[in-house]
């Protein structure tokens, strides 16, 4: 885990620009690229905090593997192959070009890792009021969704059909991408209680309070816009709920086509 050095724009600078990044729905890894260009880099020792994070993340990813490595090979006839998990501070470079705190978690198929910024957590409890282990879980189950679709093609078909399409086309294909992720993680939540009886009383409700949160149109209102369904990529708070709950009422990913 790395902390870079943000050049002449100083700590309350960078803090304010990855805010702007983060509720306007804006990619500024170029700007944090540009920022950081030829500062010096120094490495940061894991903190207990951190350590406690990776260890929850660790015990996520074992029960993913278990239930996909089930799932998988009976509803998609592909095997699983576990990603990677790449715990960050600040800064990263991924395979897929480089990303900041302020874009949040994400998944990189060209490398097949999951990243994810330690101070998301905090920031789902404290600025989105999403705060609960089972929230952070389904953060989690949702990047897996994303590796799952990449094991199966859809992401490569969906990178495809979004270079000839247009603008609006090209985020509602971006939409229906995140709403079957969502859904790959209800079916994740409903396999993993059957297996190892992960769910307590309101775990479902703080999956679903951070479903919610993480919508396009909440996001856009926190961030002082009104929402434009146009503009989406991720879904409204209420898809994601609902694409949620789908999967895991059903627990089958034939019930996960959000391209149909």
């Amino acid at each position: 885990m790395g902390a870079a050095g943000a050049g002449g724009i100083g700590v309350v600078g960078m803090l304010a620009v990855l805010a702007v990044g983060y509720f306007f729905g804006v990619d500024i890894s170029p700007i944090v690229r540009e920022l950081d260009q030829g500062q010096p880099r120094s490495v940061a020792p894991l903190s207990e905090r951190d350590r406690q994070y990776g260890a929850f993340v660790s015990v996520v990813l074992a029960d993913a593997e278990e239930v996909w490595r089930m799932v998988l090979p009976q509803q998609a006839g592909r095997d699983y192959a576990v990603p990677t998990l790449v715990l960050y501070s600040g800064v990263v470079q991924s395979a897929c070009g480089g990303a900041s705190s302020a874009m949040g978690p994400f998944y990189c198929p060209n490398d097949r890792k999951i990243y994810l910024d330690t101070d998301f957590f905090d920031m789902m409890a404290q600025n989105m009021r999403a705060g609960g282990d089972f929230a952070y879980a389904y953060v989690i189950a949702h990047e897996v969704g994303h590796h799952v679709q990449n094991l199966v093609g859809t992401l490569g078909q969906v990178h495809a059909a979004r270079g000839a399409a247009s603008e609006a086309d090209a985020n509602d294909l971006s939409v229906r991408t995140e709403l079957q992720a969502d859904c790959y993680a209800g079916i994740w939540a409903r396999q993993a209680d059957k297996l190892f009886g992960s769910l307590e009383e309101g775990d479902l409700q703080e999956a679903m309070g951070a479903a919610h949160a993480v919508g396009d149109d909440v996001i856009q209102r926190s961030g002082g816009r009104t929402p434009m369904p146009d503009s989406f990529t991720h879904g409204s708070a209420a898809q994601r709920q609902e694409w949620l709950m789908r999967g895991f009422r059903s627990g089958d990913m034939g019930q996960c086509d959000t391209f149909r």
